[in-house]
């Protein structure tokens, strides 16, 4: 753990591997359950490195090694998923769940095989922004009476060969076509009154990116609703003008023909008139 700068604000994954080393230590004899328990709750709720160095200060080096925190950043791929096959060795190759839960989220490396044990507890592997060790990955899932949860981004392929006994693994997205280049993604094991999930979703990031396109759409509609309108009103309003213009007109001339025509009786009358008057 950095001693150097303990005022530094830790991040998620700084978090998570303290719980890494805090499960292993469990599962070694390192830790009773009580300890485990209060250490993890201590882990989620520190905020620092100082916070977080003590938890792990304790335990020998050998066996388990303390996560080492680096405090320059590093690097993001460009996103595509030949960038996000990295090779290697993986982050963590496994992990533990007795009545208590575990969490892989965030930026880590997939290993080529990812073991997870869940008894009367739960576990979330969440493969949306992770990096992979191989083209073909594998998580081999054992739920005795818990329930584990693998969450993949789309275009990454799945394949479910796991069984399960008054349990059950879910296939509802297995058989859908990965994208060209995706990794692929295998969820073997076995389930006893427990279940194995999977779920398809975007990262945050992509859904904030997608409900602001949503959003300026829907803008963009209501301004051109609005400009339509506008141009449908200044028709009306035009074609009313020439209407009434056009009725003002005829009006003038149908005046101008009566006064023509009382011009041309008066006319008449005064000719008769004088007709007359010429006669007698």
């Amino acid at each position: 753990m950095t001693d150097d700068a303990p005022e530094l604000r830790a991040s998620d994954a700084d978090r998570e591997r303290v719980a890494e080393v805090l499960r292993d230590a469990v599962a070694e004899g390192r830790l009773d359950m009580e300890e485990f328990e209060e250490r993890l709750e201590a882990t989620y709720k520190a905020r620092t490195y100082g916070e977080l160095a003590p938890i792990t200060r304790d335990l020998p080096s050998a066996g388990v090694t303390p996560p080492v925190i680096s405090l320059i950043k590093e690097p993001e791929g460009d996103g595509s998923w030949a960038g996000r096959i990295v090779g290697g060795e993986g982050s963590s190759p496994w992990a533990v769940a007795v009545m208590s839960g575990f969490q892989r989220r965030g930026r880590w490396t997939m290993p080529k095989r990812f073991n997870c044990f869940a008894f009367w507890g739960g576990g979330e592997i969440d493969l949306r922004e992770a990096n992979f060790a191989d083209r073909e990955v594998e998580i081999n899932c054992v739920a005795i009476m818990g329930g584990l949860n693998v969450i993949v981004p789309p275009g990454v392929e799945v394949v479910v060969r796991g069984i399960g006994i008054m349990g059950g693994f879910d296939h509802t997205q297995a058989g859908v076509p990965g994208d060209p280049g995706a990794p692929r993604v295998i969820l073997s094991g076995f389930a006893f009154w427990g279940g194995v999930g999977v779920e398809r979703k975007v990262t945050r990031a992509e859904r904030l990116r997608l409900k602001e396109e949503r959003r300026q759409e829907k803008l963009d509609r209501r301004a051109a609703m609005r400009d339509l309108h506008s141009t449908f009103r200044d028709e009306v309003e035009g074609a009313h003008r020439k209407m009434l213009d056009g009725h003002r007109d005829l009006r003038r001339a149908h005046h101008e023909e009566r006064r023509e025509e009382q011009r041309e009786r008066r006319d008449a009358r005064r000719e008769e008139r004088h007709r007359r008057r010429y006669e007698d």
